[in-house]
């Protein structure tokens, strides 16, 4: 009876420690998800503060567009925290794609603007960090993959149900050509499931 009842607390042990061993793991792979969502809205935060500095620049210019289009960017701007959806980072990639092609009209309208070098510095500014929110968003993709990999496959996909963790979006960069402007907007990608 002993042996017996030692053998069967050996089981259930491993098999709470193998579960805990489950949620532990699950729980760094949705963190690595929550800390690159905080880093790409960090990222965004930046290019808003860039983007606003190549509107004070252009306000010299196109005074009352510049005026309403930040009035614009201050009330649509929000923060991306690491709860925050791919459809939050969509929007707030809307608003600045939306800004960059007003002020790429301004622009335009004006060749002293486009070869004032503060402008140019301020606008290389914009785009570095849309390079960095792009790798950001690799970043957030690859941890994305993983974690839903992981809950995905048997027996793990079982226990990462009854423990809250669920499938999470991807974010994809969408490349479209518009009126000979390169365009770029985020679309979420949903994994098919097998």
């Amino acid at each position: 009876m002993l042996p017996t009842f030692i053998t069967i607390t050996v089981i259930v042990a491993v098999f709470v420690l193998w579960i805990i061993s489950i949620q532990r793991r699950l729980a760094v792979l949705e963190e690595n998800i929550k800390s690159a969502m905080s880093q790409i809205g960090m990222l965004l935060w930046s290019r808003f503060d860039a983007l606003t500095a190549l509107l004070d620049l252009t306000k010299s210019y196109a005074g009352h567009e510049c005026e309403t289009l930040i009035d614009t960017i201050k009330i649509s701007r929000k923060v991306i925290a690491s709860k925050s959806k791919p459809d939050d980072v969509l929007s707030q990639e809307r608003i600045i794609a939306e800004a960059l092609s007003r002020i790429v009209m301004v622009t335009e309208q004006y060749p002293q603007l486009k070869a004032n070098q503060t402008y140019i510095k301020t606008l290389d500014a914009v785009k570095t960090f849309e390079n960095m929110v792009r790798t950001s968003r690799l970043i957030y993709n690859d941890s994305v993959a993983k974690f839903n990999r992981e809950i995905r496959m048997f027996p793990v996909s079982v226990f990462a149900t009854m423990m809250g963790f669920r499938k999470r979006d991807y974010l994809e960069e969408m490349v479209s050509e518009t009126s000979g402007a390169r365009k770029t907007t985020l679309r979420i990608k949903e994994e098919h499931t097998l």
